[in-house]
């Protein structure tokens, strides 16, 4: 039995790509995936079958995708996925991962991830932890970009979670923000929990809330957005997204947390045509430390922005500058 499933846009997102829109409402399965289903298709907007992934959806439309079958027990197989690898030997590797990769497999969506692509870039890569995200000891939102480690074998895979736990990792994001901060820097100590309005989304709770703390910091200012450098105490889930949300300047390109109706920015239409183009939410992880699992000594890595990104950036600055 097919999966047909249907979206009405809401009022604060009237204007996204339809493949970005997409990959936040269907959790686990990758943005690449979608853009077969849009070519292939499966997805109508008012009626109207689009194939053009990138279309511009606007507030009220209303979407219809049908997700073709696909087999659960599936066995994780490998596929030549093209990843940056920063670092590897026979304990590690890390990874720079692009927006739109899912980490892990997930639900209705087995093929496409990260995983997918390590089995087989790695062919030392021994299965540990859950047999559904093997070696997977942290995560990134699908459509976050930034540095990840993943575990080789069970000693590493071991190792890393101890200091995961232990809140050892030494991580460091950018975020472009709707607004400026009040503050040039500050701490964002609010639990996190699920939203009872919508399960699939996190949100600032005192109800089966965990604690949630990060630090962020004013990196540069323009005329409605901001340039946050953010370090984590915790992970939870969408963390940053949540946090940056709560106090008043949600992240650009984000259509759950965040802020994408950039015509109210007050940019030239070049910026604009630009943010809506991001693949993702404009953030990035570019630091991520942590102590090798065989030789025990610390090892950091970076990665810089995404070129849309630094593009983003480089046009901001041209424009606001004195």
């Amino acid at each position: 039995m097919k999966d047909t499933r249907q979206f009405i846009v809401p009022e604060e997102i009237p204007s996204l790509r339809l493949d970005l829109f997409l990959s936040d409402q269907l959790e686990g399965i990758s943005r690449t995936r979608i853009q077969t289903m849009i070519k292939e298709g499966s997805v109508f907007i008012n009626d109207k079958q689009i194939k053009k992934p990138s279309t511009l959806i606007t507030a009220g439309d209303t979407i219809e995708i049908t997700i073709p079958d696909i087999e659960e027990n599936t066995e994780l197989s490998p596929e030549n996925i093209p990843i940056e690898i920063l670092y590897e030997d026979k304990d590690v590797i890390v990874v720079n991962k692009p927006a739109g990769l899912v980490v892990h497999p997930a639900p209705g969506h087995i093929q496409g991830t990260l995983i997918n692509a390590l089995l087989y870039h790695c062919k030392d890569f021994v299965i540990s932890g859950d047999p559904k995200r093997p070696g997977i000891v942290h995560r990134l939102d699908m459509n976050t970009s930034g540095i990840l480690v993943v575990a080789k074998n069970p000693e590493s895979y071991h190792h890393l979670r101890k200091q995961v736990e232990d809140r050892a990792f030494s991580r460091k994001y950018f975020a472009l923000v709707k607004g400026i901060p009040k503050t040039e820097q500050g701490v964002i100590d609010a639990g996190i929990g699920r939203s009872f309005a919508d399960p699939k989304r996190m949100s600032i709770t005192g109800i089966n809330a965990r604690e949630a703390v990060t630090h962020f910091h004013l990196r540069e200012k323009f005329s409605s957005v901001s340039l946050l450098e953010l370090k984590l105490n915790t992970g939870r889930t969408h963390q940053i997204r949540v946090h940056l949300r709560f106090i008043g300047n949600p992240i650009i390109g984000d259509p759950v947390y965040g802020f994408t109706d950039y015509s109210t920015l007050g940019f030239p239409k070049n910026i604009i045509l630009a943010l809506q183009k991001l693949p993702g939410q404009a953030l990035h992880a570019g630091l991520l430390g942590f102590v090798h699992p065989t030789t025990h000594k610390y090892i950091e890595f970076t990665a810089p922005l995404p070129e849309y990104f630094q593009n983003i950036l480089n046009e901001l600055r041209r424009v606001t500058s004195p």
